[in-house]
């Protein structure tokens, strides 16, 4: 396992990945930090995942995906990782898009063990994170420097392989594009969210501001970003 290679990256987007690593039809899924369940939605929507139960620890953004109609084979609720709520064994599938190095870093190992019991002898795991590399890194790293977080979870995957939780059964390093509009459209993606307070000055939000448009063209501000997808498998 790699937390990085430069020389392994293709262009796709996380759904190309997701299709090629795992057959979701039919599986009972655990999606732990849904956020505002845009991956929750491909799941149950582009590849006819079964029942998925979706967690998520900001309350406001919680109560939103409550208020969520037209997803009727999706259980929204609180929930964090290293804690979770269902009986040993319960799932097929379990699904973190971004969400472990969110975990504080105290309970990732106790993330980790929880997940393992949850799954079925055999399940898998399924973690997408940041790669800490790349510009939108250098310019995300303004708002909020993530290197030892992610540093940590990539340590806790490693760690739960190496004590016999799971077996690693893939890597794969992807570029997907994001492009931003202008300035509003990313501080409201970014900056202007419920689940963190990032408490930025007046002085900091200008740096952002700048770093981010230089950047910036008509047809707005693109990025690749630099993901990798560790595909983990329940051993026992």
């Amino acid at each position: 396992m790699r937390i990085n290679d430069p020389m392994a990256y293709r262009r796709c987007d996380e759904a190309d990945v997701m299709e090629e690593l795992v057959d979701v039809r039919g599986r009972r899924i655990l999606e732990l930090g849904c956020g505002a369940a845009w991956m929750t939605r491909m799941l149950a929507t582009r590849f006819g995942a079964g029942d998925i139960t979706a967690t998520e620890v900001d309350r406001i953004q919680l109560e939103k995906n409550l208020a969520v109609a037209d997803l009727p084979n999706v259980t929204f609720r609180y929930g964090g990782a290293e804690a979770i709520a269902d009986p040993d064994g319960s799932y097929d599938l379990v699904f973190m898009f971004k969400s472990l190095h969110h975990v504080p870093c105290a309970l990732m190992d106790r993330a980790l063990a929880e997940i393992h019991r949850v799954l079925v002898p055999g399940g898998l795991l399924y973690v997408t994170e940041p790669v800490y590399a790349g510009d939108f890194n250098q310019l995300m790293r303004l708002v909020n420097d993530e290197r030892e977080v992610r540093e940590a979870a990539f340590g806790a995957l490693t760690g739960a392989v190496e004590r016999g939780l799971f077996a690693s059964e893939r890597e794969v390093f992807y570029e997907a594009e994001g492009v931003y509009a202008d300035w509003d459209a990313f501080a409201a993606r970014f900056i202007q969210v419920t689940h963190s307070d990032f408490n930025l000055d007046e002085a900091r939000i200008a740096e952002v501001r700048a770093a981010f448009e230089r950047h910036l063209t008509p047809a707005g501000a693109r990025f690749l970003k630099p993901h990798r997808v560790d595909l983990l498998r329940r051993i026992g």
